[in-house]
């Protein structure tokens, strides 16, 4: 009989962090097998729980999410050698195009910006405009400091992964004056009260309030769009998607495409433009 347990859980986590996932990746791992306990509550684990589990987030989850949590499910039953356990992923069509609900455009992100100035919140400002002029991840703003500006190149380090990231001369020169007002001569450039890097909800929170005036739909407004808008405009100029990969520290290209995806109404704007097509005349 196969029971999951609390030393279980705790024995997987410590694998993970043996591992060197992320943090964030370890909460998700262990949030996910703590709310499937819940479900199986006194049952034990075999193949056909996992099925009616399986079927139970197909109804209440959209698939990407159903396919996420089953591979944290797989892994805990990977390390615990319950191979038997383990179910198969949806299989989920390859999205061509994304919504234009969900996609950021150049003029959103200048209306967000016009908004931030409005409300004299110049960190805010200036923080957009750090993610979406470098492509980092907002977990990456804190490689963003004082002696970053000043050499032009962020050093960031991520998931083990480094690279280097070079700061635009009109965002060091901006940041520059910040640092200098702030009276900042080391470390993180984006800091709270405190003096500790700004998080992930401290930045998310902060962009939701600019939604209203810049006329922007909240459901479009996060930081890591800032990184989307980022990689769909250098794709556009430069057509080169295995240096985008690399700017972006991706570890493969089929993620990158994910980024450069543009909605459908670019696409059908782009065919338009073929000249294929000929008028029948008498």
């Amino acid at each position: 009989m196969k029971k999951i347990t609390a030393n279980l859980i705790k024995q997987f986590k410590n694998h993970l962090l043996n591992e060197e996932k992320s943090d964030n990746t370890i909460e998700k791992y262990i949030r996910d097998i703590t709310a499937f306990c819940r479900w199986l509550g006194e049952k034990n684990v075999d193949k056909i729980v996992v099925l009616e589990y399986k079927a139970y987030l197909v109804d209440n989850y959209k698939p990407a999410s159903v396919n996420s949590v089953l591979s944290s499910i797989n892994s805990f039953f990977v390390f615990n050698e319950w191979y038997d356990c383990r179910v198969k992923a949806l299989k989920i069509q390859k999205q061509i195009f994304t919504t234009k609900e969900k996609e950021l455009t150049k003029a959103e992100y200048e209306r967000l910006l016009d908004s931030a100035r409005s409300k004299k919140n110049e960190r805010l400002y200036l923080l957009m405009q750090t993610i979406c002029s470098t492509g980092i991840r907002v977990s990456e703003l804190r490689f963003i400091t004082a002696e970053a500006v000043k050499s032009g190149v962020a050093h960031i380090n991520c998931k083990g992964k480094l690279r280097q990231v070079f700061l635009p001369k009109v965002l060091r020169k901006t940041l520059t004056k910040y640092l200098k007002e702030q009276k900042i001569k080391s470390g993180s450039v984006f800091v709270s009260r405190t003096g500790k890097p700004l998080d992930r909800s401290n930045i998310w929170t902060d962009m939701k309030k600019l939604c209203e005036q810049a006329g922007v739909s909240k459901d479009k407004v996060f930081p890591h769009n800032l990184r989307h808008l980022f990689a769909r405009t250098y794709y556009s100029l430069q057509k080169d998607i295995v240096r985008l990969a690399d700017i972006l520290g991706h570890s493969s290209v089929n993620t990158t495409r994910i980024y450069t995806m543009e909605s459908g109404e670019v696409h059908k704007r782009q065919i338009e433009k073929l000249g294929l097509l000929m008028c029948f005349t008498t």
